[in-house]
């Protein structure tokens, strides 16, 4: 726990300060963001069929150049993206400055300056038609040959529609929705295996917890929720093997006032260590650096936002991502030639995930074994989900004998908390 004595155990919060905190307008009916519950829930069922398909790697998955053929049968030739700037446009549902998901998505395009690459990009574009119209301007006025729309509900039918009105964009989507036998070729998709990220996190707070609970506040218990959930514990009790998870779930992405008072649960309830699941992690990040306890982000660094108590966070590394994608464009690579995959995903190996820099309260201890952690992960010799794990209720998961690595499509249709998380998925 971070010393603040001079703080009441329970704190009354201040929803007018939550909301103008946020930067971003209250919550109506036409608000953009109360699509997202359909939109997440979709993933459920894609996971559970397994439509996530075949993965590539991005930098060596690439189809082999004797494999891959133009309309004329030949070999792919170089792209008019060689010979000209690159402009690439980016599609965000909310704001760059979020403290989530959007603002990485932003950093990663800021990532791009230096290359010739020309960005433009648009925030706060809710999954409706609007986004068609934000995909068409762009192509249309900024000369778009490549565009990145980032939020899940982008994909159908808004970038397909797209995608068949001009079949010589390409159009690279975040969610790894793609499937070939229904898809346009001149569509991808990619995503990262985050939860990696999340076990590192949870070996930062194994280490700094006293009191040896953790409170976890998520949106939904969908197949991704989950499993950072339980990555996050693993790596807690792989270092105080008793240390438990306490999780309640919000009901949906962008609730801030219940994140705020779910926070103030946990806490009352003992947890010294506070992460999350939901869009923007502001107000979680907030409320516990407000109670005096320790807190670990998600999808951007908020350190800014605890500066006592922030201890790393899970990450998203989408500058490696994009660079990646728009050197090979330059190179003449495209999607529809093949030189790209249309299903990208990766962890920690392929440079997709990564986690914030330490804070000021980590231990020198804390910091060697997540520099460990992370060192296995790069290499890909730590299996997280190991033969013989049992859920919360007793029940084995993971059969005796055999693991499941971060590929593992068992995973994808995850619908159980590991031993040690203190909550129910129903």
């Amino acid at each position: 726990m971070i010393d603040n004595t001079n703080r009441s155990k329970k704190t009354d919060f201040n929803r007018s300060h939550l909301i103008q905190f946020l930067k971003e307008p209250a919550m109506s009916k036409n608000d953009p963001h109360r699509s997202r519950v359909s939109r997440r829930q979709v993933i459920r069922g894609l996971l559970a069929t397994g439509a996530f398909g075949a993965t590539s790697k991005l930098w060596t998955g690439c189809t082999p150049a004797t494999n891959t053929t133009t309309a004329s049968g030949g070999s792919p030739a170089a792209s008019p993206a060689s010979a000209k700037e690159l402009v690439m446009g980016f599609i965000y549902v909310g704001p760059k400055d979020d403290f989530g998901y959007n603002q990485a998505h932003f950093q990663g395009k800021e990532g791009l300056k230096g290359l010739n690459v020309k960005t433009v990009d648009q925030a706060s574009v809710p999954e409706t038609t609007e986004v068609q119209e934000a995909m068409r301007n762009m192509i249309e006025q900024d000369k778009a040959t490549v565009l990145f729309p980032t939020s899940f509900g982008y994909f159908d039918p808004h970038i397909l529609k797209l995608a068949a009105d001009f079949p010589d964009v390409q159009f690279f989507h975040c969610g790894a929705m793609y499937d070939a036998a229904k898809h346009p070729k001149n569509v991808g998709s990619y995503f990262g295996y985050i939860d990696e990220a999340q076990y590192v996190a949870g070996v930062v707070a194994g280490h700094m917890s006293k009191s040896g609970k953790l409170g976890f506040v998520a949106a939904k218990p969908i197949p991704q929720v989950l499993r950072n959930i339980n990555s996050f514990t693993l790596g807690a009790r792989s270092i105080k093997p008793n240390i438990t998870t306490q999780v309640i779930f919000t009901g949906d992405w962008s609730l801030p006032v219940k994140e705020a008072e779910a926070t103030n649960s946990l806490v009352d309830q003992g947890a010294d260590v506070i992460t999350c699941h939901v869009d923007s992690p502001k107000v979680v990040m907030e409320t516990a650096e407000k109670r005096g306890v320790f807190s670990s982000g998600y999808h951007a660094n908020q350190a800014s936002l605890a500066p006592k108590g922030y201890l790393t966070g899970a990450e998203w590394d989408w500058t490696k991502v994009y660079t990646e994608y728009a050197k090979m464009i330059q190179e003449g690579k495209t999607l529809m030639n093949g030189g790209i995959p249309h299903l990208l995903r990766g962890g920690y190996k392929d440079g997709f995930v990564k986690i914030s820099p330490f804070g000021p309260a980590v231990t020198a201890e804390a910091k060697k074994s997540a520099d460990n952690i992370v060192a296995q992960m790069q290499t890909g010799s730590l299996v997280v989900y190991k033969g013989g794990l049992k859920d919360n209720t007793g029940k084995t998961v993971v059969p005796d004998g055999k693991d499941f690595g971060a590929t593992a499509i068992e995973l994808e249709s995850m619908n159980w908390l590991v031993e040690g998380v203190v909550g129910k998925t129903a």
